[in-house]
């Protein structure tokens, strides 16, 4: 993969969990009757033996992954994030997080997966509820090397992970070196006039917008979190000592997803002025992607005015 190139999130998680099968011998991967749309079914393909179907019931396939993972095999369960946040709540809850077990979630077509599928297909709402389970760790990825890093990170992390991915392509961001490290944000444009917070699709399209600003002489601090839960504490207060406003970006609603997550981080830790782009308290409509995420204010243009009416407004702290 090279910078600039733009590869399906899912196509690289399907083809990821096949690479590191044979790494991972104790590796299992259930489907809720998805695995066309996710791409669990190249692991089907090549390892049938290892793949569950389980057809439209996202609950009993957590609780059977769940029973799995008691006998020392690493389930990988898989489904549309709207389902497997919403439906399987219980399961996952009590069955997974209570037990502190080593089941790994994907949550697949995460926030506005495609537009036209409308809002009962949207999960605006997945990280937030799994940012208030014990025990859950969130990850996040930013573009199709960041998602590959993720799956082995997700596996290498003992007891419950919840992996969220896209449907769309993303273009590549980071080098073929790139690693996740659980809890570590990365800086990847530097300034102290304000700071981008970014999170999975959404920073590809900060990294536009820092840009876009900087040619205007606005110096933003652009810090990408990959890793949801935990949050990087340091980063965030070290960006809200330094420039005094926090503008978050992610393709959740603005209640309990990442802005929710910094706005408590830096309240409790290092207060400044926290502004949020995302989802407002919504059910998304059915519509062409990109003009709904312009709508919100959530495409590069967005982004660059958001930053620059809170700047004008001379209330940095």
């Amino acid at each position: 993969m090279k910078v600039g190139e733009s590869y399906s999130s899912r196509d690289v998680f399907g083809k990821t969990l096949v690479e590191l099968a044979e790494e991972y011998p104790k590796l299992a991967v259930f489907d809720a009757d998805v695995c066309a749309s996710t791409m669990t079914k190249y692991f089907r393909d090549r390892y049938p033996k290892r793949f569950y179907q389980m057809g439209i019931a996202e609950a009993n396939m957590v609780g059977a992954a769940a029973g799995m993972a008691t006998t020392g095999w690493t389930p990988f369960v898989s489904t549309f994030a709207v389902f497997l946040a919403t439906r399987a709540t219980d399961q996952i809850r009590v069955s997974v997080a209570h037990a502190d077990l080593n089941v790994k979630l994907n949550g697949a077509y995460g926030g506005l997966p495609t537009g036209r599928a409308g809002a009962t297909h949207s999960a605006v709402e997945d990280i937030a509820i799994m940012r208030a389970m014990p025990n859950m760790k969130i990850l996040v990825p930013a573009d199709p090397v960041e998602t590959r890093a993720a799956v082995r990170l997700a596996l290498d992390t003992p007891g419950p992970v919840y992996l969220r991915t896209v449907r769309c392509s993303l273009p590549v961001i980071f080098g073929g070196d790139h690693r996740m490290e659980l809890g570590k944000g990365i800086v990847l444009h530097e300034g102290t006039d304000a700071a981008l917070v970014s999170t999975g699709m959404m920073t590809s399209r900060c990294l536009e917008a820092a840009e876009s600003l900087g040619r205007e002489g606005i110096r933003v601090r652009h810090i990408h979190l990959g890793t949801v839960k935990p949050i990087d504490r340091e980063i965030l207060c070290a960006a809200a000592r330094d420039c005094g406003l926090i503008v978050t970006v992610e393709n959740h609603g603005t209640t309990g997803g990442l802005g929710g997550a910094v706005a408590e981080t830096t309240a409790e830790f290092s207060p400044c002025r926290v502004i949020r782009v995302g989802f407002p308290d919504i059910f998304l409509e059915s519509g062409d992607d990109e003009l709904i995420f312009a709508k919100y204010g959530m495409d590069a243009e967005g982004i660059v005015s958001t930053v620059k009416r809170a700047l004008s407004s001379g209330r940095k702290k």
